[in-house]
């Protein structure tokens, strides 16, 4: 069971891994549209493609994000992966002390 609890411990640390560089690649886009960067730089587009069809379907599903002109999907896409990164470590971590 040694080998094993390793093992899910570091699927754990991997998924948490990529969760805080999606999250970072949201705070990131949120920036860049502040500053009004080139939409044909190969970042921006990078960036636009990575996050929009999470942003849509946020709005999509809770249509009461956008207030007044503020869309507040971003915020929402970041507790949600704080809370499935929370979600998923507790699971893993209940599965290698055997509940």
């Amino acid at each position: 069971m040694f080998i094993f609890d390793i093992l899910v411990g570091e699927i754990g640390r991997l998924i948490s891994g990529l969760l805080w560089l999606y999250s970072l690649v949201v705070i990131v886009a949120v920036l860049v549209t502040w500053v009004n960067a080139d939409p044909w730089n190969p970042i921006v587009r990078f960036l636009r493609k990575a996050t929009e069809p999470a942003f849509a379907r946020i709005r999509r599903w809770i249509p009461f994000v956008v207030i007044g002109g503020l869309d507040l999907s971003p915020l929402v896409l970041l507790v949600g992966i704080r809370i499935l990164d929370r979600v998923i470590n507790e699971t893993l971590w209940r599965l290698t002390r055997g509940f």
